[in-house]
């Protein structure tokens, strides 16, 4: 049994745990009204202050979706659209002065994942120092299919899910202090779509104000695409639906929806290599261009800003056989036949002389470190390089897997790093991470990971105690902190990348 912790702020007073070691949790706060029936694809509004305390004390539902093996949702947790809330864990602040606040954004392809995942319980990064809250927001179709142009005239939003982030981030100001967080420093991070999401909010004249540094884990920061491409995402899923007006769209079963969605998912990455179904549009409002541009050029939001990759990145997606990321030459000469059709204007590099950047590598191997760079690596340096001369950045590559992985082949693969910021080893019983053994030195280079990740959030240099100091990245020594047993930072490890790629920003159509 806990015992309670109470926060009186004004949206309500909420009761939530007082847990080991002086941490407090709230969990399953709503911070907007249902987005079901009207309510689908218009923007989420605010819930209302609550009259009476709120007993929060579980995760709220989940957004619907379908089943993936990568994603593992607690085997309890219901899916509903009624999914709008946040959770909060937080250290004693009852002395002293207000903790960092790091609100995080989950990932899982835009279509996957919640925030009562068990791999991002707050209370180690808490223990470091920071309140951290972990928000829903929609995904998939509900939360990412632009309707606009299809209905004009309706009220509808290009961008729902990125208007819940921001409607969140307004809660988080507003009310945060109760728990023991400053408004005034705010930082959001997440990894993957959530780092897309990030790095999208870098660029978003809604969010200005509203975070004050910011951290991007394998971002595919390039992946948002025009209303033109929405419009025929929006017919694809019509069609599946078989409805063909707002009223049908609306009165449509959840799961139906998501049933469309999944084989629009399949169908996207198989027709157009190199793109995803559901991703944000630029909508000339919150996204008003292509956010890789925008930070490309080094006019995203002078917020600091902290992001990187891992090493492997698409091993993960080889061994799920996902379409996400082509790793034959076809698909990969496909992909950049049609940049070069669509951007005539770009000068798109051509397969052998990307090849350049992988010298020695064995060449079944080459397709996956083509789709690793352009799906996550050169986007991220093509925002560093930019955004460096904004505001300060520090680039990074986590290089680290333990022995098991090694000899699996997987590596540092996507979303590997995770753990490690979060403290969460061993949340899934099935987990053979460690089955040859490497806990020791993975707890410490978590350890490591979130004292640079919280110092960060404070408004220091991600710095850790007897670590190599990590400088910000600059377009004149581009140095890299590469994670691993022992850091070390690398001045221009990417050079025969950037060499290949170029410098001009690519963002698959």
């Amino acid at each position: 049994m806990t015992d309670t912790a109470t926060a009186t702020a004004p949206a309500g007073v909420f009761h939530g745990d007082d847990l080991d070691g002086g941490l407090r949790r709230w969990r399953g706060i709503r911070y907007a009204l249902s987005t079901a029936g009207e309510g689908r694809w218009r923007p989420s509004e605010p819930a209302p202050p609550s009259t009476d305390p709120v007993e929060a004390r579980t995760f709220g539902p989940a957004a619907p979706q379908g089943h993936t093996p990568a994603v593992k949702l607690p085997p309890d947790s219901p899916t509903d659209e009624d999914c709008l809330t946040l959770n909060i864990w937080s250290p004693d602040a009852a002395h002293g002065r207000p903790a960092p606040v790091m609100v995080w954004l989950h990932g899982g392809a835009y279509i996957f994942g919640a925030s009562s995942q068990a791999m991002y319980d707050g209370a180690a990064l808490a223990r470091a120092g920071a309140v951290v809250v972990t928000i829903n927001y929609r995904i998939g179709a509900l939360g990412f299919l632009d309707l606009t142009r299809v209905f004009p005239n309706e009220g509808l939003t290009a961008n729902p899910a990125l208007g819940d982030i921001l409607l969140a981030l307004r809660w988080v100001q507003s009310n945060i202090a109760a728990f023991g967080g400053d408004p005034e420093r705010v930082t959001v991070f997440g990894e993957s779509a959530g780092g897309g999401l990030v790095t999208t909010l870098l660029t978003s004249p809604a969010a200005e104000g509203l975070f004050w540094r910011a951290i991007a884990e394998s971002s595919p920061a390039s992946s948002v695409y025009d209303g033109d491409r929405a419009a025929g995402i929006a017919d694809r899923m019509l069609t599946e639906l078989g409805v063909s007006d707002v009223a049908g769209l609306r009165a449509a079963d959840p799961a139906a929806i998501v049933a469309a969605q999944m084989a629009v998912f399949a169908a996207i990455p198989a027709a157009e290599p190199g793109t995803i179904a559901f991703a944000p549009v630029i909508d000339g409002d919150l996204v008003p261009e292509a956010p890789a541009a925008v930070l490309g050029r080094g006019d995203g939001h002078a917020v600091p800003l902290l992001i990187g990759t891992n090493r492997d990145e698409a091993s993960l997606f080889r061994m799920m056989k996902s379409p996400l990321l082509p790793v034959d030459d076809a698909s990969i000469d496909r992909m950049i036949a049609d940049l070069s059709a669509e951007r005539p204007e770009l000068e798109v590099p051509t397969r052998a002389e990307v090849h350049a950047a992988y010298e020695g590598v064995r060449h079944h191997a080459i397709g996956m470190g083509i789709a690793r760079d352009i799906g996550f690596r050169m986007p991220t340096l093509w925002v560093a390089e930019g955004h460096s001369r904004r505001a300060p950045t520090w680039l990074y590559r986590f290089d680290h897997a333990t022995p098991m992985l090694k000899l699996l082949r997987i590596g540092a693969t996507h979303g590997s790093e995770l753990a490690y910021v979060w403290g969460t080893f061993g949340v899934n019983a099935h987990d053979i991470t460690f089955r040859l053994g490497g806990r020791r030195e993975a707890e410490q280079i978590s350890e490591r990971m979130r004292e640079r990740w919280v110092t960060f959030a404070a408004g220091g240099s991600p710095d850790a105690a007897g670590a190599e100091a990590w400088p910000p990245y600059d377009t004149a020594e581009r140095a890299t902190l590469v994670i691993e047993t022992v850091d070390r930072v690398v001045p221009d490890l990417d050079q025969k990348l950037r060499e290949s790629w170029g410098d001009q920003v690519l963002a698959f159509p």
